[in-house]
């Protein structure tokens, strides 16, 4: 319990008791909503341009709007924040480090490992896949879905009937 003089007192002297003890619905409440830091050591996916689709490491903060990025296969430049996306995805770097030093903090963070891991890496993978479909395969993802569907139609039948007698 804590005692809390309202300013409004104008030196009357009115206090107000306030407990400050916290349910564990609220302790969850008042967690941070925010979870992606622009920090550096942080893995990006950039969202717009030449390296559309690649995931860089933010090496330093050169102001709000801009950042110092590296990759192991990628020439460390400036990159605005708006072409990236942050991950959830944080290795353990000093601000700019060597490139030997960088791809090494990488390999040990497994973070190519890890982003194909998550489902926001699965869901690109499989977009870029369907995207490198050509028309026959295509055709052939039609035809194994259709067999599917009947496969599936067929087993529900089945169970209907045997709910039914």
């Amino acid at each position: 319990m804590a005692q809390h003089t309202s300013p409004r007192s104008k030196g009357r002297q009115s206090t107000i008791t306030v407990a400050h003890t916290l349910s564990p619905n609220m302790v969850s409440y008042l967690k941070m909503p925010f979870k992606r830091y622009v920090e550096i050591g942080r893995v990006a996916l950039v969202n717009y341009g030449k390296d559309y689709g690649k995931l860089v490491v933010i090496v330093d903060v050169i102001d709000q709007n801009r950042a110092l990025v590296d990759a192991p296969d990628m020439v460390r430049s400036q990159m605005n924040f708006k072409r990236l996306s942050l991950t959830d995805i944080k290795i353990d770097v000093k601000r700019v480090p060597k490139k030997k030093t960088l791809i090494a903090a990488m390999e040990a963070a497994d973070v190519k490992g890890r982003w194909e891991k998550s489902s926001w890496g699965r869901k690109l993978i499989v977009q870029k896949r369907r995207a490198a479909l050509n028309d026959f395969d295509r055709f052939k993802l039609m035809l194994a879905k259709i067999k599917r569907a009947g496969v599936v139609n067929q087993e529900l039948a089945k169970l209907k009937k045997e709910t039914a007698a």
